[in-house]
C-alpha cells in the first residue's frame, strides 16, 4: 500500500520521501527522538543541575541567585562571601517562617563537591546524590549531565568542520580531475601518514589544553574520509549530460558544482553524519581517558571511565559513564541505520 501511494504522489520531493522512509523506521526515528529530547535537556543544564536556586524568597524579598551573587549576610549569615546553598544552616534560614527556596531537581552543579556527605568519596548512590560521587566528591548525575553536553557538542562542531572541509576539497577534486586531482591526492596520502596521536602528545606538553586546541588539532585530520566519498560523487555525476549542458551553455565552474551537482552527492555526507558524530565523541572520550584531553576539573566521560579505572570498587562510576557512552552511541548507530536505508533508492519502495 505505501508503494502506491508513493507512486500516486510524484510531487513530493526527494527529500520529503526520504523523511517519510526514515519515520517509517521506528528504532531509527524512536532513537532521534530520544536524542533530540536528551540534548534538548543537556542545553538546559544549569537549571536541572545546580548548586544555587531557582528562586528564593527571604524576608518578603526575591531572589535569583543563577542571576546575580548574593552574600550569606543577605540570608542573616555572619559572612560576606556567596553564601553556600547547600550548608544545613544556609538552608534552615531559607526554609524558617514565611522564607521558602526553589532548587533545582538535583542540586549540585558540575563542581559542586558534597562538602557536607557524611560518606567517604567515593560514596554510593544515596538521597542525596542519586547516582553517587566521584573520587573528588562531585555528584556524578551533575557530571555526567555536564559531560554529556560537552561531549555532544564537540561531536556537533568536529562534524560540522570535517564536513565542510571534506565536501569542499572532495568538490575540487572530483570536478576538476586530472593534476588537480592527483596532486590533492599526494597531498592526502602525505597528510593522512601522520602521526596524529603524538601531534597530540606534542600539543598538549606545549599548549595549556583547551577544547577549542583539541578541536583545532582533530579538525586537521578528521575530514579526509568523507572527502574520498564526495570526490566519488563529483567524478561520477560531472559525466552526466545535464553536466555537460550547463557548461556547453556557458555556466561557470562554481554554479555547476554548488547548485548542480553538489545537491545530487550529498547522500554520502548525510548519511555518514551520526556516524562521524559517533567518532568525535569516541576520539573525545579516548583523549581524555589518557588526559590529552580537556582542562583538568572539566566534566567529562573520559575522565569519569579513568575514575572507574582507578577506583574498582566505586562500581557505580563505571557503570554509569559506560551507561551513557553506549546509550548515546547507540543512538547514533540507529539514527545512522535508518537514515542510510532511507537515503538508499534500492529500498525506496521496500
Amino acid at each position: 500500500m505505501s508503494s502506491s501511494t508513493e507512486a500516486l504522489q510524484p510531487s513530493q520531493s526527494p527529500a520529503a520521501r526520504a523523511w517519510r522512509r526514515f519515520r517509517r523506521n521506528r528504532l531509527g526515528y524512536g532513537s532521534l527522538i530520544v536524542f533530540a529530547t536528551l540534548v534538548v535537556l543537556s542545553l538546559f543544564a544549569e537549571l536541572i543541575s545546580n548548586d544555587k536556586p531557582l528562586v528564593v524568597r527571604y524576608a518578603g524579598e526575591f531572589h535569583f541567585p543563577m542571576l546575580k551573587a548574593y552574600p550569606e549576610t543577605t540570608f542573616g549569615g555572619d559572612f560576606p562571601t556567596e553564601a553556600d546553598y547547600l550548608d544545613p544552616d544556609v538552608r534552615a534560614r531559607l526554609q524558617a517562617g514565611d522564607n521558602w527556596v526553589l532548587y533545582t531537581l538535583n542540586p549540585y552543579g558540575a563542581n559542586t563537591i558534597a562538602y557536607h556527605s557524611s560518606l567517604p568519596f567515593p560514596s554510593p548512590p544515596s538521597r542525596e546524590n542519586w547516582l553517587g560521587t566521584d573520587e573528588r566528591g562531585r555528584d556524578l548525575l551533575a557530571q555526567l549531565l555536564y559531560g554529556f553536553r560537552l561531549s555532544v557538542l564537540f561531536g556537533l562542531a568536529l562534524m560540522a568542520i570535517g564536513v565542510v572541509i571534506g565536501v569542499v576539497t572532495g568538490a575540487v577534486q572530483g570536478y576538476f580531475g586530472g593534476r588537480t586531482d592527483l596532486a590533492f591526492q599526494r597531498f592526502m596520502e602525505i597528510w593522512s601518514s601522520m602521526p596524529e596521536l603524538y601531534l597530540l602528545i606534542i600539543f598538549s606538553a606545549i599548549f595549556a589544553p583547551s577544547v577549542g586546541l583539541l578541536l583545532i588539532l582533530l579538525s586537521l585530520f578528521g575530514w579526509m574520509g568523507l572527502s574520498d566519498y564526495v570526490r566519488a560523487e563529483f567524478l561520477r555525476n560531472r559525466q552526466l549530460d545535464y553536466v555537460k549542458a550547463a557548461r556547453a551553455l556557458g555556466v561557470g565552474n562554481g554554479r555547476i558544482m554548488w547548485r548542480h551537482i553538489l545537491p545530487n552527492s550529498m547522500t554520502p555526507v548525510v548519511t555518514f553524519l551520526p556516524f562521524r558524530m559517533s567518532a568525535a565523541i569516541l576520539a573525545l572520550t579516548s583523549l581524555d581517558f589518557l588526559g590529552l584531553g580537556v582542562p583538568p576539573g572539566t566534566p567529562s566521560l573520559g575522565e569519569l571511565l579513568s575514575q572507574g579505572k582507578q577506583n574498582i570498587d566505586a562500581w557505580w562510576i563505571s557503570l554509569a559513564t559506560f551507561g551513557v557512552l553506549v546509550g548515546t552511541l547507540l543512538l547514533l548507530t540507529f539514527m545512522g541505520d535508518a537514515l542510510r536505508d532511507a537515503l538508499d533508492p534500492r529500498k525506496a519502495d521496500s
